[in-house]
């Protein structure tokens, strides 16, 4: 009889350990050095916590599409995601 526990995988761990450890360093960086909107190739104007919002949700999309439309290793949706996130918090 299972409980309905997930079954976490030391990659899981990882993934939700990294995104823990961005979400306080971004909660961080903004209590010390607040940062203004600001206009970059996205369409409205952005913080940076907007803009990491938005990188890691594309990322997921880019996770659940990779998955569902190509055979190919995930390793390769994972650098796809890590370079739109860069460009986004760089130039979003």
């Amino acid at each position: 009889m299972t409980l309905g526990w997930m079954a976490w995988t030391v990659p899981t761990a990882i993934f939700f350990i990294t995104i823990a450890v961005i979400l306080v360093a971004m909660t961080v960086w903004q209590v010390v050095a607040p940062s203004l909107e600001r206009r970059g190739f996205l369409v409205i104007p952005t913080t940076p916590g907007d803009r990491l919002f938005v990188g890691l949700l594309v990322s997921g999309f880019v996770h659940l599409a990779w998955i569902g439309l190509t055979g190919a290793s995930l390793w390769i949706a994972t650098v796809i995601s890590l370079v739109w996130l860069v460009v986004v918090m760089r130039w979003g």
